[in-house]
């Protein structure tokens, strides 16, 4: 291998070396802010707008001007890495944008303030303005303090990530491969980027569409105690942790890639008809389906993501594209589907309707069936790519050993 001219190893020999406990670590920790903040987003955004009267319907407004703006930004903002490079330092002022705009998100109306008007109106445009910032009373009280703690402790992960993470050089390549910075329409020309972002967006849209109506579930349909809005999700979260911990040991290949996804679909799906059926006097049977909710949503998490790292490859040229535009198409899918569910749920008429034709709730129908629909979709997709198989570095250690 050639040595650079100070004695330090070559991009080559660093892409070679194997991955030690502290720079996964740090690396993952990156994710936290972003993590925190988006289960809360998603958890509890909804609860806290109807909590402080808006109506369904403006409350998916709001929601969906967020995806919306989030989704247009990180395919603009995922060009622009590439072009220009410095991940760690667009990383940095994401975080800072999210630190600032997510408590007013969850705080209280600004322009409602500031013009000394309440309205559901202006109420609607306030919360939205920042929840798109956010994206590129006593409910207020309640839900001020999740946005404070998420902050605070997802704002300690970042600075883990800045200082514990090195940064790849994009340019560091031989003159060669610096002058063949792969352009967003070769992905285009691929199958494979389609089929990926297909089961990406499926994937996005059972996690988000899940965490969104399991509050609401949980309160209205189950009518379990109001703890349960946040003692369910705490064990989706840690069941998935516990299994993504032990799926960081695996070797991927693109057989198990496809069957470990599809183990995932498959408990989703059968997690989804548990929710239709549940009756509420069986209320407690939902932490058993929290635990099969959070091993499939882990199972199909990881496997997803890794699928997109297959796509892209080792080569980082042209990959935050690939990430920005898979993104795009996560967060504009998830914002509309709420907003086509809540639309729903706020016409009365509709409700009903729905209500008297199939004896479940719009809640109910759509965290039951949208996740299993879309878990079935996804595994039907994933079966059909042609993956390569590709050998990643593995670790020196387990991270927890």
């Amino acid at each position: 291998m050639v040595k650079t001219m100070d004695n330090q190893p070559s991009i080559e020999e660093q892409l070679d070396e194997p991955l030690g406990r502290v720079p996964i670590l740090s690396y993952g920790s990156g994710h936290m802010l972003n993590d925190i903040t988006s289960s809360c987003w998603f958890t509890y955004l909804l609860v806290f707008l109807t909590d402080i009267g808006l109506s369904p319907s403006d409350a998916a407004v709001v929601m969906l001007s967020g995806q919306l703006a989030d989704g247009f930004a990180t395919i603009f903002v995922g060009e622009l890495i590439d072009r220009f490079g410095h991940f760690k330092l667009w990383h940095a002022g994401g975080s800072i944008l999210v630190a600032i705009s997510f408590s007013s998100v969850f705080g209280s109306c600004l322009p409602c303030k500031l013009t000394g008007t309440i309205s559901s109106t202006m109420e609607t445009v306030g919360y939205s303005t920042f929840a798109a910032i956010f994206n590129v009373g006593w409910a207020v009280t309640q839900y001020r303090w999740i946005a404070y703690v998420s902050i605070a402790l997802g704002s300690c992960f970042v600075v883990v990530f800045l200082f514990g993470t090195k940064e790849p050089g994009l340019n560091q390549h031989c003159q060669n491969k610096r002058l063949s910075r792969i352009s967003w329409t070769h992905w285009f020309k691929k199958v494979l980027y389609y089929q990926v972002a297909l089961v990406y967006m499926f994937t996005r849209l059972v996690t988000n569409v899940s965490q969104a109506l399991l509050a609401f579930y949980v309160i209205n349909d189950l009518e379990m105690p109001q703890s349960s809005k946040a003692l369910v999700p705490a064990i989706i979260y840690v069941c998935s942790l516990v299994v993504s911990v032990i799926l960081q040991e695996t070797r991927w290949s693109s057989w198990r890639l496809k069957n470990y996804f599809s183990a995932g679909a498959m408990l989703w799906i059968l997690s989804g008809v548990g929710i239709v059926v549940l009756p509420s006097r069986m209320h407690n049977f939902m932490y058993a389906l929290s635990i099969t909710i959070g091993v499939a949503n882990a199972l199909m998490t990881v496997t997803s993501i890794s699928m997109e790292g297959v796509l892209v490859g080792e080569d980082l040229n042209g990959c935050a594209f690939v990430y920005g535009s898979l993104s795009f198409v996560d967060k504009v899918s998830c914002g509309l589907a709420l907003y086509i569910l809540e639309s729903y749920q706020g016409s009365t008429n509709t409700r009903q309707n729905l209500e008297s034709t199939f004896g479940y709730s719009v809640t109910r129908l759509g965290l039951g069936l949208v996740p299993a629909a879309c878990s079935l979709l996804s595994a039907i997709i994933a079966y059909t790519m042609d993956l390569p198989d590709t050998r990643r570095r593995p670790l020196v250690e387990p991270l927890l050993a």
